[in-house]
């Protein structure tokens, strides 16, 4: 039997999730999605846990979101100057061959500079690339992130 790096590896070549962080100036929220290819979501949540992960089974949902909320929440951190934001964890959905996870900020101020610390499958892959779009008042900044950087820092 194949080690889970190699099974993963075998399915797609590029490991890479997205993070869209947007500022809704309505609510005064972040509203972040994280897009996760589900096979290597469901890899690393089995690495992190050791417990069996199927995000695909509606059964098992409940189990797997204390799971996908205690490893996203361990690896994506946001600041909005200079103090840190606590995330409140909405859920997942699977969409196509990925996984959404939406998280959302409790009300902030207006926004002028936003810190992101993100490793997410960092513990799986070392080719590993996060994309981080943030949105504030229209205006977006996207930055890309390759193994082992994690940190991304954009002002408005």
């Amino acid at each position: 039997m194949l080690p889970v790096k190699q099974v993963v590896k075998a399915m797609h070549p590029i490991h890479v999730s997205t993070t869209n962080i947007s500022f809704n100036k309505q609510d005064g929220k972040l509203e972040i999605i994280c897009t996760i290819f589900t096979d290597d979501f469901e890899a690393a949540l089995v690495k992190q846990y050791n417990k069996k992960t199927d995000l695909n089974k509606a059964e098992m949902h409940a189990a797997m979101d204390v799971l996908v909320r205690n490893y996203v929440t361990s690896h994506l951190q946001i600041k909005v100057s200079p103090s840190a934001l606590p995330l409140s964890y909405l859920g997942f959905e699977i969409n196509k061959e990925a996984t959404d996870v939406y998280l959302e900020s409790d009300k902030i101020a207006a926004v002028k500079k936003i810190d992101v610390d993100n490793s997410l499958l960092h513990n799986l892959f070392d080719d590993q690339i996060n994309i981080v779009h943030i949105i504030v008042n229209g205006v977006r900044k996207s930055e890309k992130l390759d193994y082992p950087d994690r940190k991304v820092s954009q002002t408005f």
